[in-house]
């Protein structure tokens, strides 16, 4: 990842406070476990955190893939002027990544408190310039962002976020169990 920031940040805005993106760690394995009991966020992602073993296992997972340099998971946190700690958010996702590969794909969910006041446009925006600046240069020019057809404000965060429609992809069980659609960025976009 070379000399890779370790902490994005997307400005406040009118309606929320400023956040920050960093590697997940085991400070985050209590507010996770309390934000994956929402079963909305259990309907669109493939997060299995029932307790704090369950969230210790995939903040170690988290952990092995920005090691092996492809997959880089960030803890979105709402924070407070002048600091770099807060509530969780959500989270944001660069998977896929490889030398000389052309495209990688993103992902992102938002804690059940702090829907609907732009988190996950934001959190998506700097994850996208961060993915660009970081790799770009070692051939990422794209990326693409899927979600079930049904998942309306996945659509609208990408429009938001200035990821165009692509195309509908079929259903692929038991990840995928419904039709999905596919946005992509470019990074000249």
């Amino acid at each position: 990842m070379n000399d890779a920031p370790l902490l994005l940040r997307a400005d406040a805005t009118p309606s929320a406070p400023a956040l920050v993106l960093r590697p997940w760690g085991t400070e985050d394995i209590a507010a996770l476990v309390d934000v994956c009991r929402d079963p909305a966020l259990r309907q669109w992602t493939s997060i299995a955190v029932e307790n704090d073993a369950d969230a210790t296992r995939w903040v170690r997972e988290q952990e092995r893939g920005r090691a092996a340099g492809d997959r880089f998971g960030f803890a979105v946190l709402e924070v407070r002027p002048g600091t770099d700690h807060g509530q969780l958010a959500g989270g944001a996702v660069l998977k896929g990544v490889a030398p000389g590969k052309p495209s990688a794909e993103v992902g992102y969910w938002t804690a059940a408190h702090a829907r609907g006041r732009g988190i996950a446009p934001r959190a998506l925006e700097a994850l996208t310039g961060w993915a660009f600046d970081t790799f770009g240069d070692g051939g990422l020019g794209r990326l693409e962002l899927l979600h079930q057809v049904d998942n309306l404000a996945s659509c609208r965060v990408a429009q938001k976020s200035r990821y165009d429609f692509d195309r509908v992809l079929p259903a692929s069980p038991p990840d995928f169990p419904l039709d999905g659609h596919l946005h992509a960025r470019h990074r000249d976009a």
